[in-house]
C-alpha cells in the first residue's frame, strides 16, 4: 500500500471538489449499470472515489468492502464477479498500489471474469518530474484490459459528471462483454483539493439514454470468425473433455452420446455416469489412449499432460467447443475444429465403449472413504467378535489423514448450497484423480494457475453467495505455501465475518514438485531450498493473531467433526500430511 500524502493543515474545511463530483457520477453511474460492490483500500490520491463509495453503501445502494492490502483487494474483487457474474470496482490510490492488482487483473483476463479497476492518478503535471508517488499507470496491465482509458483530472468544467457517467456505462458494457468478459481499467487523475463537499450522485441517471441488452453473438461478432455450430454423427470412439469452467453442457453432450467423461474438478460438469476420475492412469495405457479416434474439448485444461498430448496426436480428431473468447485452448494449434456449440446426432449409445472407461477408472480408483461397519460383528453374541468389530472401527477412524483422505472428506461434506474453492496446490490434482461426480459448486483460479489469492478469491465468493442471508458455506483447500502466500486476506473488517472454512494441508513445503523432473536429477538438498521451500509456521499462532477460529484435524474422525460442526464465521483447520 503506498504511504498517504501529507494531510490538509489542520483547521482546514472541506470546500467543493471537481475530484469529488466526478468521482460521485462515475461511481453513481456503475451502480445504476449493475455494479453491486465496492472494494476500497485507503489513499490519499483516491480518497475521492473512497468517500464516495462510502456514501453509496450508507445509503444502502452497494456493499462495501475495504482492504489495506491491493493484491488482497483484487483478488476479493475477482471471488465477487465469480459468484455474481457482475464485475466488482476495486479503487486504488497511485504508485505501487495500482501494480500490486496486476495478478487479480491477469487472472479475471485469462478466466474472463468481469472486474473494474480504477486506479488514482497524479494529474499532467505531476508526471515527468518526479513527483511523489507517481508512476506511469495509462498502461500499466499492458494487453489484458478489455478497455483502458486515462482520464484527465476533472476541473469542474461543465458536461464533466455526465462525461463521467459515460465513461462508466463504456466501461461495465466492456467488462461484461457476452463474447469476452474480462478486466477493465480506468486511471483517474485528481487535483487537489481531493475531497470536499459534495451531494452523492443519484443511482438512477434521469439524463441517459435506454440501452438495449447486447444481442451480439460469436458469430457476428468482428472478433471471431463466425464459429460453426457442430451436429456430430456416432460412431468414432469419442471422449469429452471438460476443462475448468467448462459449465454442464459438457456433461450434457456427454450424456446424450454415451461417451465418457473427462472432468476437471472446477469445470462444472463433473456430475452425471459418464465422470472417469482415473483418466490421467487410463490415457496413459496404451489400451486406452490408442482406441480414441475423437475428442471434443470444452472449458480450459489444465490439470494433466495426458489430456494435451492426446489432442496433439494426428489420428484424433480434436473438436474445440469455444462459444466466446479471443484466446482458445488449441495445443499443438491442430484443432479440427473450432466451433461455438456442438450436439449430437439421434442413435443407439456404444455402451462397450463408455463401459470400458467406466469399469477401467473404478478398478484403478482406491475410495479412501471408511468402509462401513461390520453391524453383524458389532451385534454379535461372541464376545470376542464384538471385541474385534468395535477395535476395527476404533483404528478406521483413528487413521493418519492423507491427501486422498482429505480432499474425500472435503468432498463429501460440500453440498450444493455450499461453495468449494480449491487452490493451485497438490490436493486439487489429487482430488481431480478420485472423487466421484457431484453436482456441487467448485471454484478455482486456474485462468493462470497461480497460488496468489486463493483466499481472498474465496472470501469474495462466500461474501457474495452469503449476502442477503443466502445458505451455505465456503470451503477453501489449499496447500501450506497457497496458504502462506495469502495469509493478509485472513484481515477481514470489523463485525464481517462469512461463513468460510480455509482448510490447510500442511506438509511443510511445496510438495507439487516432487512429481517434477528436476525432484528426480537435482541434489536433493538444493532441491528442498528452492522448489519445496520448507517451512514451520505456527498455523495456529496466525489464527489467534488474525482473530480467527482454529482446528487441527489429524484423523478421518477429527476431518468429519470439522465439517459437521456450525459454522458461524471464519474457520482455519490445519491438517497435517506427510510429504510423500
Amino acid at each position: 500500500m503506498t504511504p498517504p500524502a501529507a494531510p490538509e493543515p489542520a483547521g482546514s474545511a472541506p470546500s467543493a471538489s471537481p475530484a469529488s463530483a466526478s468521482a460521485s457520477a462515475l461511481l453513481g453511474a456503475f451502480v445504476a449499470a449493475g455494479v453491486s460492490d465496492i472494494v476500497v483500500c485507503p489513499g490519499s490520491r483516491s480518497q475521492a472515489l473512497a468517500l464516495a463509495a462510502a456514501e453509496l453503501a450508507a445509503a444502502g445502494q452497494v456493499a462495501l468492502h475495504v482492504r489495506i492490502d491491493e493484491r488482497v483487494a483484487g483478488f476479493l474483487a475477482l471471488g465477487l464477479g465469480v459468484e455474481t457474474g457482475r464485475p466488482a470496482v476495486v479503487i486504488t490510490t497511485s504508485g505501487t498500489a495500482t501494480a500490486n492488482l496486476h495478478p487479480a487483473v491477469l487472472e479475471a483476463h485469462q478466466s474472463r471474469v468481469p472486474l473494474i479497476v480504477l486506479t488514482a492518478d497524479r494529474p499532467t503535471e505531476a508526471h515527468g518530474v518526479r513527483a511523489n508517488q507517481t508512476t506511469r499507470q495509462d498502461d500499466l496491465y499492458g494487453s489484458a484490459t478489455r478497455l483502458a482509458v486515462v482520464a484527465e483530472a476533472p476541473t469542474g468544467a461543465e458536461g464533466e459528471q455526465r462525461a463521467a457517467r459515460e465513461l462508466a456505462r463504456e466501461a461495465y458494457d466492456a467488462a461484461t462483454g457476452i463474447l469476452d468478459p474480462g478486466p477493465v481499467h480506468l486511471d483517474l487523475a485528481y487535483r487537489e483539493p481531493l475531497s470536499g463537499t459534495f451531494e452523492p450522485e443519484p443511482v438512477v441517471d434521469a439524463e441517459a439514454e435506454p440501452t438495449a441488452a447486447p444481442s451480439a453473438t460469436a458469430d457476428d461478432h468482428p472478433l471471431y470468425p463466425g464459429r460453426p455450430r457442430l451436429v456430430l454423427e456416432r460412431g468414432p470412439r469419442t471422449l469429452v473433455v471438460a476443462g475448468h469452467d467448462a459449465g454442464p453442457s459438457a456433461e450434457q453432450l456427454a450424456a446424450d452420446g454415451g461417451w465418457p467423461l473427462i472432468a476437471e474438478v472446477s469445470s462444472g460438469a463433473r456430475f452425471g455416469r459418464q465422470v472417469i476420475a482415473a483418466y490421467r492412469e487410463l490415457l496413459r495405457e496404451d489400451e486406452y489412449r490408442e482406441a480414441v479416434e475423437r475428442v471434443v474439448v470444452f472449458g480450459h485444461p489444465t490439470l494433466s499432460r495426458e489430456v494435451p498430448l492426446l489432442l496433439q496426436q494426428d489420428r484424433v480428431e480434436t473438436i474445440i467447443v469455444a462459444p466466446a473468447g479471443a484466446e482458445v485452448y488449441n495445443p499443438g494449434r491442430r484443432a479440427d475444429h473450432i466451433v461455438s456449440s456442438v450436439s449430437v446426432e439421434p442413435g443407439p449409445a456404444d455402451r462397450a465403449w463408455l463401459g470400458a472407461w467406466v469399469v477401467g477408472s473404478r478398478e484403478r480408483v482406491v475410495d479412501p472413504s471408511p468402509a462401513a461397519p461390520d453391524l453383524a460383528g458389532l451385534h454379535s453374541t461372541t464376545p470376542s467378535e464384538r471385541l474385534a468389530s468395535v477395535r476395527a472401527e476404533l483404528d478406521a477412524v483413528r487413521l493418519p489423514v492423507t491427501r486422498e483422505v482429505l480432499v474425500d472428506a472435503v468432498w463429501r461434506a460440500t453440498w450444493p448450497h455450499d461453495r468449494l474453492v480449491v487452490g493451485a496446490s497438490r490436493l486439487i490434482r489429487v482430488a481431480d484423480g478420485l472423487v466421484p461426480g457431484r453436482k456441487i459448486s467448485v471454484h478455482a483460479n486456474r485462468g493462470l494457475a497461480g497460488i496468489d489469492g486463493t483466499i481472498a478469491t474465496a472470501t469474495g465468493i462466500a461474501l457474495a453467495s452469503q449476502a442477503d442471508g443466502g445458505p451455505g458455506v465456503t470451503r477453501v483447500l489449499l496447500g501450506d505455501l497457497a496458504f502462506l502466500h495469502d495469509v493478509g486476506a485472513l484481515l477481514l473488517e470489523d463485525g464481517i465475518a462469512p461463513r468460510l472454512q480455509v482448510i490447510v494441508g500442511n506438509d511443510g513445503g511445496g510438495t507439487i514438485f516432487d512429481g517434477l523432473e528436476v525432484a528426480r536429477s537435482a541434489p536433493s538438498e538444493l532441491f528442498d531450498r528452492v522448489q519445496y521451500t520448507p517451512q514451520r509456521v505456527r498455523l495456529e499462532s496466525l489464527a489467534t493473531a488474525y482473530g480467527w477460529e482454529y482446528r487441527s484435524a489429524t484423523t478421518r474422525a477429527e476431518l468429519d467433526q470439522a465439517f459437521t460442526a456450525p459454522v458461524t464465521g471464519p474457520v482455519l483447520i490445519e491438517v497435517p500430511l506427510p510429504r510423500a
